[in-house]
């Protein structure tokens, strides 16, 4: 298996716009999100945005809570996909949220071990969000392939985050008046083409 893994410093942050644009910049991979709860539908957002190829397997409950309380027990190696692929992969919220009563979504990136992409936002807090989440990863020997930033451009705390987490800022991703395939491909097209190695 190869390819990445989108990750946030919390939920709501962008994650899902950066997946789609990521499936746009490398067109033969394949989106998946293992784990989806709320009543928005990421793989079809996604398949729209990009018209690349979406996987629709894996947990899926309708009510926006965290992934342990929506079910009894969920097994991470059970949903591991069948096929070996490129693919991009989209958690659910951040690193750390509880997904079993004794595993998180970081465990889960352990066992697919793919390089991690963060979306971070561009706002006041990012820079200890981005920070505690980059140390999350790196305490599990996870390959950070570097971060995104979403929201208006902030220089500060760009460099801050570059600095203190010792790790690229990929690029800074607007927020889309209109989100259409061919603006957010021609944001994509900023990104470089090394990150799926």
């Amino acid at each position: 298996m190869r390819g990445l893994f989108v990750t946030g410093t919390d939920t709501g942050v962008g994650k899902t716009v950066l997946s789609a644009a990521l499936m746009l910049r490398y067109p033969g991979a394949c989106y998946w999100k293992p784990i989806q709860t709320g009543p928005d539908d990421d793989t079809r957002e996604v398949g729209r945005l990009s018209g690349g190829q979406v996987l629709d397997e894996g947990i899926r409950h309708p009510d926006p809570v965290s992934p342990h309380l929506s079910y009894n027990r969920i097994d991470l190696r059970s949903l591991l996909p069948k096929r070996d692929a490129v693919y991009i992969v989209e958690g659910a919220g951040g690193v750390l949220v509880p997904v079993n009563e004794s595993q998180t979504m970081v465990d889960l990136m352990v066992l697919l071990n793919l390089p991690v992409v963060v979306a971070a936002r561009t706002t006041l807090g990012t820079i200890n969000h981005t920070l505690l989440t980059l140390e999350a990863l790196r305490a599990r020997s996870l390959k950070i392939a570097g971060v995104v930033m979403i929201g208006k451009p902030n220089p500060d705390n760009r460099a801050a985050i570059e600095r203190y987490g010792c790790v690229p800022v990929l690029g800074e991703m607007p927020w889309f008046d209109s989100l259409t395939r061919n603006g957010l491909r021609r944001w994509a097209d900023t990104l470089s083409k090394d990150l799926i190695a």
